[in-house]
């Protein structure tokens, strides 16, 4: 893949870097959230590792400027700032994926080749739509079949979390660490209790379900 990584510190864009080129991935680098938003304006990258807090424009404002010119190149916050009120901020703005420092080297290769599976993203699009359901992650409103739908800020971060992965089941562990930013026995239970949250707004009220469980390995919104 083709990507750009814009991370402040040095010690971070050598350490990754280098395990990115051993992956055999192509990585152009950037320290500031400037330099980033022009490289992005103008290269063609297969996806975008963003760092959220960096010198001149933070990564939020790097996000939103990329999508508001219709740049649909998929975005991986990398980021320490862990509460579900940062990643429902990322999602929001347009961001594909969030990974919390410090994080496994093989888990950030694995999202990157979740990204390389993603569809082309229709560009300057705000609206997401999964059957009936519409999201407008710009207005933050849902709504299903007309019908408007009230969303908690953890039901609204996992509805996004599985409509940017539409038809891939993404298990608990999975769910539990883009939410909480952590995984342990206990999570597996708010992971479950969460889902029955979202279900009984989501698909309670409808004929047709769009939030699956596959048993023993997750979740998955589809038609």
């Amino acid at each position: 893949m083709q990507l750009l990584l814009a991370e402040d510190e040095q010690k971070t864009i050598d350490y990754l870097t280098k395990g990115l080129r051993e992956d055999g991935h192509i990585v152009d680098t950037v320290s500031n959230g400037a330099d980033a938003l022009a490289l992005a304006l103008v290269g063609e990258f297969d996806a975008i590792i963003l760092d959220v807090m960096m010198p001149g424009l933070d990564g939020w404002e790097v996000l939103k400027c990329l999508r508001a010119a219709g740049r649909p190149t998929p975005v991986l916050f990398l980021t320490a700032r862990d509460h579900v009120e940062d990643r429902v901020r990322g999602f929001d703005l347009g961001a594909n994926d969030y990974l919390i420092k410090p994080f496994a080297f093989a888990e950030l290769l694995a999202r990157l080749r979740n990204l390389a599976r993603l569809p082309k993203a229709a560009p300057g699009s705000s609206l997401m739509t999964v059957g009936d359901l519409e999201i407008d992650t710009l207005r933050h409103r849902v709504s299903r079949a007309g019908m408007g739908l009230q969303l908690t800020s953890k039901e609204y971060a996992l509805l996004l979390l599985l409509a940017r992965n539409q038809g891939r089941v993404l298990s608990r562990t999975l769910i539990a660490e883009a939410i909480w930013g952590l995984f342990h026995d206990q999570q597996a239970n708010a992971v479950d209790a969460l889902v029955r949250r979202l279900r009984a707004k989501l698909d309670t009220p409808f004929e047709t379900a769009l939030l699956h469980t596959i048993r023993g390995t997750g979740y998955v919104l589809d038609i």
